[in-house]
């Protein structure tokens, strides 16, 4: 008898739950952003049940690569400016060197077939990868759902991913 790696089967010979992964995504760093959409859609793909939420500075993954300045003060629009949001704006946590770095290991991934973040974040949507934008800090930046690409769940606070966290089998903070 075989099983899928997101699915099991009881001593009884009944089938388990889905296995669950949920992880949170608070940096906008492409050096972390990366591993952790790849690791969504692979597990996705192995038949998992993924869950991917997002606060802090990884909100600003899920924004829109078009949409410049958000927010509603000067405040939320400034910090909108100093850290621009969208998966073609992603720079590297080290080894940045005023956009070299960056650019050197996406011309890498470009050459080696890597997906880029923004197809592997449509890779996840179609395998079924839910995306929630935290709440609290859609609030802190003055963000709306317009500000955001399509196909985003709604959005959680803290209490409700932790308890999403908590019937998870798999929970990563990357």
């Amino acid at each position: 008898m075989t099983t899928e790696v997101g699915s099991s089967v009881s001593p009884g010979g009944g089938a388990k739950a889905q296995k669950r992964m949920s992880m949170v995504c608070w940096s906008s760093d492409l050096d972390r952003v990366w591993p952790q959409l790849i690791l969504a859609t692979t597990a996705a793909a192995s038949g998992l049940e993924v869950n991917l939420f997002f606060t802090f500075w990884g909100l600003r993954v899920l924004q829109r690569n078009d949409k410049r300045v958000t927010g509603t003060n000067w405040k939320q629009m400034g910090e909108s400016i100093m850290d621009r949001g969208g998966t073609d704006h992603l720079k590297l946590s080290k080894l940045h060197m005023g956009g070299a770095g960056t650019a050197m290991i996406r011309s890498l991934a470009n050459e080696y077939k890597v997906a880029s973040p923004t197809e592997l974040i449509e890779m996840a949507k179609d395998l079924g990868v839910k995306f929630y934008p935290c709440q609290m800090t859609m609030e802190l930046y003055g963000l709306s759902k317009d500000d955001f690409i399509d196909g985003l769940e709604a959005p959680l606070g803290a209490a409700s991913f932790i308890e999403m966290a908590c019937e998870s089998d798999i929970t990563m903070f990357i």
